[in-house]
């Protein structure tokens, strides 16, 4: 997704609000599906190919794991499941829009679901609920570039696959 949206977005939905906006030194491609309008709503589906609101699984990503969340989905589509991959950029947002648009982006009915965060898993549970998974880093200090910390961590596609096909 690039940082240009979110950073974007949260100076201008800000309003008598405070946002921290982490930019990432990472080279960050634009992702198709990625938008301003989502953004500012905390979370939007970027991609989907499922029908009548029943994807087999959600993945969800937050900035740069984003990028992973969509790797793996193109993985689970060529062996015939649909997935769905939403951006959640801010829980204070998110919680604001109205139930229907909330339903329409992460439906109840749908409990296989698998966030992707590299910084933390802590309150991730709020919305991959008991049935789901967070992939992130629990633990403090490390440091090193994003690839070698991902590798290390887990934070990659294969492992977002595999966790999608234990949760669906």
């Amino acid at each position: 997704m690039g940082m240009r949206q979110p950073v974007l977005t949260r100076w201008l939905s800000s309003e008598a609000r405070h946002h921290q906006s982490l930019p990432s030194r990472q080279k960050l491609p634009q992702l198709a599906g990625t938008s301003i309008e989502g953004t500012a709503k905390g979370g939007y589906i970027v991609s989907d190919n499922s029908s009548g609101n029943k994807p087999d699984v959600i993945l969800i990503g937050t900035g740069s794991e984003l990028e992973i969340a969509v790797k793996a989905a193109d993985e689970l589509r060529k062996e015939g499941k649909a997935v769905r991959v939403v951006s959640f950029v801010c829980w204070e947002l998110f919680n604001e829009q109205p139930a229907d648009y909330k339903e329409s982006v992460l439906p109840e009915s749908v409990t296989a679901r698998v966030s992707i965060e590299a910084a933390s898993t802590f309150g991730r549970q709020k919305i991959v609920g008991d049935k789901g998974k967070a992939i992130g880093i629990d633990g403090f200090g490390a440091s090193a570039p994003a690839g070698t910390i991902y590798k290390e961590f887990g934070i990659k596609a294969e492992v977002v696959v595999a966790a999608a096909k234990e949760v669906s």
